[in-house]
């Protein structure tokens, strides 16, 4: 059976969104099967269908996690995710004095909850550069890489 990835994101400016996607080239471009959902759209209990998990969110005011991620958030308490590689990604704004806190929360849950997080979590302000575009991608080939994945 091919591996596969479900990537789980939020985004109110298209700022986390453009970097799910990035990712998700990354993912493919490593051979890769993965799948991109908005968190509202997506059950917690989805997650245990697929071998690797990302979860994508931007960071709300001074370091909460945004509406549209609570429920989804709190819902995951009901999860056991041992054995599960997993990873957290989002934008953010360094002007906050905790930036990019919702990754580090999100962080936290997956290892609350027995996933393996393999990756560092990767935030990058505001809209992603074309650089930055190629940091996601590449953060998804090494995600990848840690599923079996990839060259």
């Amino acid at each position: 059976m091919p591996t596969t990835c479900l990537i789980v994101y939020t985004s109110m400016t298209g700022n986390t969104e453009e970097m799910a996607n990035a990712i998700g080239e990354g993912i493919k471009k490593a051979g890769v099967n993965v799948e991109i959902k908005d968190v509202l759209m997506t059950d917690t209990k989805d997650l245990l269908d697929f071998d690797g998990i990302l979860l994508g969110s931007y960071t709300w005011g001074d370091g909460g996690l945004p509406d549209e991620y609570l429920d989804f958030y709190d819902e995951m308490d009901q999860l056991n995710l041992t054995g599960k590689k997993a990873a957290v990604f989002g934008s953010c704004d360094s002007s906050y004095e905790e930036r990019g806190k919702a990754v580090d929360t999100l962080i936290e849950k997956l290892v609350e909850i027995e996933a393996d997080v393999v990756l560092d979590g990767l935030k990058i302000d505001l809209t992603p550069t074309k650089d930055e575009r190629e940091d996601c991608k590449q953060f998804g080939i090494e995600f990848a890489k840690k599923l079996g994945g990839g060259d």
